[in-house]
């Protein structure tokens, strides 16, 4: 068992139509036609949305993910209308909250990988493939990959894994042509937020993405290139070998994890309520990476 701790109520806004909640985003249709995207404070590990939210985390996603899309405009094109907030929305949505086209999304996290560690590391330490590539002798928690590669998985509902699965899986699930161009716009850019953010002193070790059409266009949507959606490891701490130090959610699976939380993760019980330390050293984590990213301050 897992999900939602205590899965919110969403919120009536007049003129919006609530569709569905995700693990830290709601969606809601205008009467447009289009989506409107609130990312909340929410966060999740192992499979669970805790009880917990992270001050200010929604609008650090949001805002670095707008920073994100404009860095690879010239690449692709992407799901966002606009920024305004919505007529009659609280004043809370705000810095949160996108104005999105409503795609034809395709099902499938299109995820690519320059590093091996998480789930790349454990197939890999079984049959020295990622996804049923190939891999090289000898790599280790860490290690940098000799290319970044294509890992598609399988979308799930929230509470449940995704599913790693092989390119070949992936083109029998939406065709061999939208196979071709997800790897192709995948490793395009992540190859260009990895180089952007090695200029910063970080490295983006994996990243997923997702897409959607658009009259057949293909079209980047929902968040890109944050610490939700990728895993960023200070370069100067980086050391194969072992785990690495990321900009995300380490504090909060640390804590889960340890013998103060009183939490055991093979039990179906739900996990306790953070702390205010690990919060607060949570939200640091997320405005650092903002900050290093975009080379701007939060505040």
């Amino acid at each position: 068992m897992s999900g939602f701790v205590e899965k919110p109520e969403p919120l009536q806004v007049p003129g919006l139509v609530h569709l569905h909640t995700g693990k830290v985003r709601d969606l809601y249709q205008n009467e447009a036609g289009d989506l409107v995207m609130v990312a909340s404070d929410r966060i999740s590990a192992y499979d669970w949305v805790l009880p917990t939210e992270i001050p200010d985390k929604g609008r650090v996603l949001t805002q670095l993910s707008l920073w994100w899309f404009d860095q690879v405009a010239d690449l692709i094109p992407n799901h966002v209308l606009s920024t305004d907030l919505p007529a009659g929305a609280p004043a809370g949505w705000e810095g949160r909250t996108l104005i999105c086209q409503s795609l034809q999304m395709i099902p499938v996290e299109s995820v690519a990988r320059g590093y091996l560690t998480g789930s790349g590391l454990a197939e890999y330490n079984e049959s020295r493939t990622v996804c049923g590539l190939a891999l090289p002798e000898g790599l280790s928690d860490g290690s940098e990959l000799p290319a970044p590669i294509f890992t598609p998985a399988t979308k799930a509902a929230v509470g449940e894994h995704d599913e790693n699965v092989s390119y070949e899986e992936v083109a029998r699930q939406v065709g061999a042509d939208t196979a071709a161009r997800l790897r192709q716009a995948t490793l395009t850019v992540y190859g260009r937020g990895r180089a952007i953010a090695r200029d910063r002193g970080i490295i983006l070790a994996d990243t997923k993405f997702e897409f959607g059409f658009d009259n057949g266009d293909l079209v980047l949507a929902d968040e890109v290139l944050t610490p939700d959606s990728s895993r960023f490891w200070p370069a100067d701490q980086w050391q194969p070998g072992r785990p690495q130090p990321s900009y995300d959610k380490q504090f909060v699976r640390d804590w889960l994890t340890s013998p103060e939380s009183g939490w055991d993760r093979k039990s179906e019980q739900p996990p306790p309520a953070l702390p205010q330390h690990v919060v607060d050293a949570t939200r640091a984590k997320y405005l650092e990476a903002y900050e290093r990213l975009t080379g701007t301050s939060w505040a």
